[in-house]
């Protein structure tokens, strides 16, 4: 069994010395690691090893596994040069603010790029929601930067956009972001308080233009930008960095806090004190300023301590 990466529901009950029917109990509850998309329940070993890991109780002096060298979470610009530039020795898994702490969660990830936000637009979303899970209890969050998230749109501004409101109103196509992205919770944070609804607006059909239904969302900035040049869609929110690389126009909403957070052992590894200590020299601060849409005076900062 040992050579299988991928297990039967009975393979994978007596991998880890459970009933069958226990293990369905865990699917049910989306509590275990499995996938569908053959048409029969499959589970990664390696996924079930990392989740067996994660749950472990440790007792004093033993030393807890080491989470995989990957930044998890939010895709930004300059994360990615530095990461590259650095030479941390990191991977980027880029899925999402939401998904980002819950890969760290389950020690799948060893630092979570996040920039989150609630529906009150308080500006200190990213360590609430550090502060509001006990199994963070180890966290800390380190400053990256503050970043310009804003409104992108085609180039030249066509439609005449000045703001999300106006972008409501004139029945633009407005690009989602999959649950849980930063962006994705800024828009239905700003919505939210203007009395909109996402739901009663994207993908709206229009007899006088035949718009469809929008259903796709985009995974990333760039790929948002992707949909915006394309023509798939009119504008999204994302940052001024990734409309400036792709040449299109920007109208500012909101300056955030794009924190790192991990758990406290992982401080100190190589990969991320590599990080650390790029961000404090001055390339970094001129590949900042080159990207634009960033202030990095307080990159490196503890912003948590948990």
């Amino acid at each position: 069994m040992q050579d299988i990466s991928y297990l039967s529901t009975e393979q994978a009950a007596a991998y880890l010395h459970i009933k069958e029917r226990k293990l369905y109990d865990l699917v049910a509850n989306g509590a275990v690691p499995c996938s569908k998309v053959t048409g029969k329940w499959l589970f990664p070993r390696a996924a079930l090893d990392r989740w067996v890991a994660a749950g472990l109780t440790a007792p004093a002096g033993f030393a807890a596994l080491a989470p995989p060298a990957i930044v998890g979470g939010s895709h930004d610009l300059l994360l990615e040069w530095t990461v590259r530039r650095s030479g941390a020795g990191l991977a980027l898994l880029s899925e999402g603010s939401e998904a980002g702490l819950t890969h760290l969660a389950g020690n799948e990830v060893m630092l979570a790029a996040v920039h989150l936000h609630d529906a009150d637009g308080a500006d200190d979303a990213n360590e609430a929601a550090i502060l509001a899970d006990q199994g963070f209890h180890d966290v800390v969050l380190i400053a990256f930067a503050r970043r310009e998230q804003g409104l992108m749109l085609a180039a030249g501004n066509p439609l005449g956009i000045d703001g999300l409101g106006s972008a409501v109103r004139s029945g633009a196509r407005i690009g989602l972001r999959q649950k849980g992205a930063g962006a994705q919770l800024l828009l239905e944070s700003l919505m939210a308080r203007q009395g909109l609804s996402i739901e009663q607006h994207i993908g709206a059909a229009t007899p006088a233009d035949d718009r469809t239904r929008m259903d796709t969302t985009y995974p990333t900035g760039h790929d948002l930008a992707l949909g915006i040049r394309a023509g798939e869609i009119d504008c999204g929110i994302a940052t001024r960095s990734v409309a400036l690389a792709h040449g299109l126009t920007f109208v500012p909403v909101v300056w955030e806090h794009f924190d790192l957070a991990m758990r406290r052992r992982s401080y100190f590894e190589p990969g991320p004190q590599a990080l650390f200590a790029l961000m404090r020299k001055p390339e970094f601060v001129r590949q900042a300023t080159l990207l634009g849409g960033y202030d990095v005076s307080e990159a490196g900062r503890v912003r948590l301590n948990r």
